[in-house]
């Protein structure tokens, strides 16, 4: 189940840039986070989904790359926004 238009429109305010920010690393990241934990809820009542669970991996992946290109090119934004979304690193 994709993310409502809501729960993007409220992740995309909090995380911008600036006014027409709708794609930088640190929205996306926000977003797949979003996505991550609705996924995670997913499966402690679908167990054995795997197909999801492959996406599931995949959106871990991407986010991981784009944490990683983040951490490389803006350390300080990359601190902020490992701390608000509760991210282990």
């Amino acid at each position: 189940m994709p993310l409502t238009k809501e729960v993007k429109k409220t992740t995309i305010e909090r995380f911008k840039q600036h006014t027409t920010d709708t794609g930088g690393p640190a929205v996306q990241i926000a977003l797949m986070t979003e996505r991550i934990n609705q996924l995670t809820g997913h499966f402690k009542t679908h167990g054995k989904d795997y197909g999801s669970r492959q996406g599931l991996l995949k959106l871990v992946g991407s986010r991981r790359r784009l944490l990683n290109y983040l951490r490389s090119t803006d350390r300080n934004k990359y601190r902020e926004l490992i701390e608000e979304l509760k991210l282990r690193r």
